[in-house]
């Protein structure tokens, strides 16, 4: 099969087109012809050799795929309710860049209805992610407040839509003006310019000086002091990235006093198990959304997969708004 290997750790040009075997499908597992394969940061940080691969997985960059289930283990798709044949997207822990792909059953969805090969390949990842913070561990209820660090992102894409569909009020940072339009037109409620206002100071003047309930962060760093300032009573801070530095330090005393939690998590390395929970949550809470087009998804830009160093510069020149997707 073709794939798109890292043949040394640096810039966007390392990522070259090369031959590699076959991928076998083992217990458990189903093999995928891949039509098209999303493009995420963790691939950016793999291929600069900041994010190790987990043991086991394949060393191809890619952490979802969408395409046509051409074998594995019957048994399990029998279970899964999933045949040869089937339209499916999925989750993995690596080798997305490939024209074939394995992944576990329990880490597969069906291709929403009316969505096409592309719009299904950038689902896995953000929604398997957004899921898991925002809702899971961030608790998110319908009638509170969400603030989005990096709301044109593919992850603020979808927490924003998410959230609205779901009940609550979103507030979302961007970059520049019209990326702040964008996450209006997203459905975010209220948008901040980082750049040119303090995100603190705006979450708490929207609300009141009450604060928001949850917050998904993909910065960390000094980001975190002015979170934990404007979080409100029994507020949540989720981490799910550290693109602003590991180091953070913030009022404790607030924590304290606001019976605040943070909180964080990396979900590649997670078991089968686990990402397999989060897809029957999202088929059961999230599918019915895409396929009603209450929750859409945000393509920016499609790159023949051969041109995969074209959508890394892209992902790492933060120009994009919304998901980058390599075709086959």
């Amino acid at each position: 099969m073709r794939a798109i290997e890292i043949s040394q750790y640096g810039a966007p040009a390392v990522l070259r087109l090369a031959d590699r075997p076959d991928p076998v499908a083992g217990p458990g597992e189903v093999l995928i012809r891949v039509a098209a394969s999303g493009v995420n940061r963790p691939d950016v940080l793999q291929r600069t050799g900041n994010y190790p691969v987990p043991p086991g997985a394949s060393d191809i960059p890619g952490l979802e795929v969408a395409g046509e289930i051409i074998g594995g283990d019957a048994a399990a798709m029998a279970a899964a309710g999933f045949a040869v044949g089937d339209a499916v997207c999925a989750l993995v822990a690596g080798g997305g860049y490939a024209e074939l792909c394995v992944a576990p059953v329990g880490q597969c969805l069906p291709v929403p209805a009316g969505l096409d090969a592309v719009q299904a390949a950038s689902l896995p990842e953000t929604f398997f992610t957004v899921w898991s913070n925002v809702f899971d561990r961030g608790r998110l209820q319908a009638g509170e407040t969400l603030l989005v660090q990096g709301g044109t992102s593919g992850i603020g894409v979808t927490a924003i839509q998410m959230a609205k569909a779901r009940g609550a009020r979103v507030i979302a940072t961007a970059g520049s003006e019209a990326k702040c339009q964008a996450c209006l037109e997203l459905g975010a409620d209220h948008a901040i310019n980082y750049r040119t206002q303090d995100f603190a100071e705006e979450a708490k003047r929207f609300t009141d000086g009450r604060g928001v309930d949850v917050i998904l962060d993909m910065v960390a760093g000094d980001y975190v002091a002015r979170e934990v300032e404007c979080l409100a009573e029994d507020g949540r801070l989720v981490i799910i990235a550290v693109q602003g530095g590991v180091k953070s330090g913030f009022n404790a005393g607030l924590v304290l006093r606001r019976r605040l939690l943070i909180t964080g998590s990396t979900l590649r390395p997670r078991p089968v198990a686990f990402k397999s929970a989060i897809a029957a949550a999202l088929k059961a809470n999230v599918w019915p959304l895409l396929a009603a087009g209450a929750v859409k998804t945000v393509i920016h830009s499609r790159f023949p997969a051969a041109e995969a160093a074209r959508a890394h510069e892209l992902m790492e020149s933060n120009q994009h708004i919304g998901k980058i997707v390599l075709t086959w």
